[in-house]
């Protein structure tokens, strides 16, 4: 099998790994594959999407992070001197998460921990599991299983990153705001900081990027959860001496302007 992983080029890995997840499914065995590559990767990322957390083939996993190296490999992989501090070992960067090269990188995760199972959704959680690969999904289900209740807010996990460029995948869950913002939530989202900074302390882990927790679909404030998001992480890093640097990731341009308004 190895030898037939090396041989093959993009294409073959894609229809091969789409195959694999069809066969998997009788309903959609039989299915069509469409023959252009944009709707191909679409499909492929489709079935990883809502692909429920179960073993699957060595050779399956063989290919598919081929499959993947080869995709990030296309990709600007940004490093993390390529990065301004603003202040003293922090920085705010907008740009895709997933192509960072850090010792690990935050996800904002819902609280059964296994991804977002919408296909091809936009939010990070699906992002970081698509392009991790499947054994993300695994390995958080097994974490999940053997806890044996759904995660709490402001707690975190620690996986590895397995295809992606960063170390390690922090999960955190924030807090949900339905209606005004309370020091509950606010004492919360500042947990889910600490605790993914106390957990990268703990592995070693020198360099975090977070992205920003809990807005977004789950309605804090930007501007309120980014005080508290630096004020946290610099209490965390006098704390937690070994974490030598902390990035903001930011996707929209409003964050971008707030942090580095905060940081400035």
């Amino acid at each position: 099998m190895i030898r037939q992983v090396i041989a093959m080029n993009q294409n073959e890995r894609r229809n091969y790994l789409i195959n694999a997840l069809l066969d998997e499914n009788v309903s959609y065995r039989g299915m069509d594959i469409p023959d252009e590559e944009g709707e191909q990767k679409r499909l492929l990322r489709s079935l990883m999407n809502i692909r429920m957390p179960k073993p699957i083939s060595d050779e399956f996993l063989k290919l598919q992070d081929e499959y993947l190296k080869e995709e990030l490999g296309k990709k600007h992989i940004t490093m993390l001197d390529e990065l301004e501090e603003l202040q003293p070992g922090i920085c705010v960067w907008q740009g895709d998460i997933t192509t960072l090269k850090a010792g690990a990188i935050v996800n904002a995760a819902n609280s059964g921990m296994t991804g977002c199972y919408q296909p091809c959704h936009a939010c990070i959680d699906n992002c970081i599991h698509t392009y991790a690969g499947i054994q993300l999904r695994l390995k958080c289900a097994d974490i999940m299983e053997k806890q044996g209740y759904e995660e709490p807010t402001g707690q975190a996990k620690i996986t590895p990153a397995y295809n992606l460029p960063c170390d390690y995948v922090l999960h955190t869950v924030g807090p949900i705001i339905y209606d005004k913002v309370t020091k509950e939530d606010e004492r919360l989202l500042a947990s889910c900081y600490e605790n993914c900074m106390r957990l990268a302390a703990e592995h070693g882990v020198e360099s975090i990027a977070f992205c920003c927790i809990s807005t977004g679909v789950f309605r804090f404030p930007n501007d309120q959860a980014a005080r508290i998001a630096v004020d946290t992480v610099k209490e965390c890093m006098i704390k937690y001496k070994g974490i030598k640097k902390v990035v903001f990731n930011v996707f929209k341009d409003v964050d971008l302007n707030i942090y580095s308004r905060l940081l400035g």
